[in-house]
């Protein structure tokens, strides 16, 4: 059978991001599966058929269509050494024109954490958005008790922006999130994040 090839590749030292494929479901949904206590936490509620292949397929079909029309690039992470998937990060709401702004999501398999792929992964993409794509901002958001995930932003070189009051519906119920940005020429100094 042929097997379409993805579309974007994006390769760093240690890691290699490319879109989802429907041969990545049985990995994607075990280390979603194994790992839902780390991640339900920050992350909006999971549909009941989160795990299936039919809700993947799902996926993989609006990644297609989110990277044909310009809007977003979902893409999953696997350590180059051996193929392993570790996580997803996601340029979403691409916007052009005077904008030239996306906004980054990412997750990480629980046992993949603090050994410096995250980093990786998303300074690679935000060299993509930067040099592929010609974004001038790439944005994120992260709940202010996530200190982790507010370490690995600023450790990437985003810099705090402010606070957004009810931002996005996470584990079920609305919360605020702090706002970081990374800017294609910034010229700020470091900033305290709040």
């Amino acid at each position: 059978m042929f097997k379409r090839r993805p579309k974007v590749q994006i390769t760093s030292e240690r890691v290699m991001l490319r879109m989802p494929t429907m041969a990545d479901h049985a990995d994607w949904a075990h280390l979603r599966r194994t790992g839902e206590a780390f991640l339900k936490p920050w992350e909006p509620a999971w549909a009941p058929d989160h795990f299936t292949r039919r809700a993947f397929s799902s996926r993989v079909f609006c990644a297609r269509k989110a990277y044909e029309s310009g809007k977003g690039l979902p893409l999953l992470i696997f350590r180059l050494e051996d193929e392993q998937l570790l996580g997803a990060v996601t340029l979403d709401n691409i916007r052009r024109g005077p904008a030239q702004s996306a906004t980054l999501g990412y997750w990480l398999g629980e046992k993949f954490v603090r050994q410096g792929f995250m980093s990786e992964a998303i300074r690679a993409v935000v060299h993509y958005a930067f040099d592929s794509l010609d974004l001038s901002r790439v944005k994120a958001a992260t709940l202010p008790e996530n200190a982790a995930s507010r370490r690995l932003l600023e450790k990437t070189g985003f810099k705090y922006e402010g606070v957004a009051q009810a931002y996005l519906q996470i584990a079920g119920r609305w919360r605020t999130h702090v706002l970081y940005a990374n800017l294609r020429h910034d010229r700020r100094g470091k900033t305290d994040a709040g």
